[in-house]
């Protein structure tokens, strides 16, 4: 999975990190780059040993964005017209915040440096993010004469920090430090530089104590229910899958670990004892 412009590697058991590799150019999205991270996604997501996955970018930054000067090309466009060129190439980027969305394992975004345009998006289409003191987030396609709705960020920032806040980064295209990231909730952790690599593996492991079937699924609910529109369908989504983790004997080893003193070991096998007998 480890390519020139994407390094995969696992810091710890069951965690997985990816790094953006192209700290000459602040992590810029060429092609290549987004071919390669959604590679390298993709695998991530076929391995059932890893559980929770960190996201980050090599040396000062963690992705500036559209490299305006070597964007690349896309491949397999011969005999193509310039519209359908165009929208394969848009589809290259825009299929990444899914693509995270869908991963089984929950990803920690390591937001070290800028975090411009498309690596904003990117950071936004994590499930938790965490900045250094240097981070900074901008929406830059409006101040490139484009608009800053790219990516998902239309969608997905109002519904992290709400319509106004949303609304003032993305018209003005202001540059956001950590500190008032912090405030409006984009971010959950802000650490000094050198302590965010650390940290962000740290969490990682943490929730790794955790099952990792409850991990996938409580993903999966939060980013359902960000599309339901009722309080009562999304109980009705949660009931389920409550269920479904109540049928495994996660909770009964949780009993157990608590009268023993212990840490609970969870394996997500089946519970037998609601069937014996």
């Amino acid at each position: 999975m480890t390519s020139d412009l994407v390094l995969v590697d696992h810091p710890a058991p069951h965690v997985g990190r990816v790094t953006l590799d192209r700290p000459d150019r602040l992590n810029a999205m060429s092609i290549d780059l987004v071919l390669a991270l959604d590679d390298a996604l993709g695998a991530l997501a076929e391995e059932n040993g890893t559980w929770v996955v960190v996201l980050t970018g090599a040396g000062r930054g963690f992705c500036s964005g559209l490299d305006l000067e070597d964007h690349g090309v896309v491949p397999g466009i011969d005999g193509l017209t310039v519209g359908r060129i165009a929208q394969r190439a848009m589809r290259v980027y825009s299929r990444l915040v899914p693509r995270l969305r869908k991963l089984p394992q929950p990803v920690i975004a390591a937001v070290n440096g800028p975090a411009f345009g498309g690596g904003m998006c990117l950071a936004l289409g994590a499930d938790l993010r965490l900045a250094s003191e240097s981070a900074v987030f901008n929406a830059t396609g409006i101040v490139n004469g484009l608009t800053s709705t790219e990516m998902g960020a239309s969608w997905l920032l109002p519904r992290l920090v709400g319509a106004a806040w949303a609304n003032d980064v993305l018209l003005t295209g202001r540059r956001v430090d950590a500190a008032e990231a912090l405030r409006a909730g984009l971010v959950s952790r802000v650490l000094p530089d050198d302590e965010l690599a650390d940290a962000a593996v740290a969490l990682a492991s943490d929730m790794c104590a955790h099952s990792p079937y409850g991990l996938a699924m409580t993903k999966d609910v939060l980013w359902a229910n960000l599309e339901i529109s009722s309080l009562e369908a999304a109980i009705e989504l949660e009931d389920r899958n409550q269920l479904m983790l109540g049928f495994t004997e996660n909770l009964p080893e949780a009993m157990r670990a608590f009268r023993a003193g212990r840490a609970p070991a969870y394996t997500d096998e089946p519970r037998r004892d609601l069937f014996s007998g």
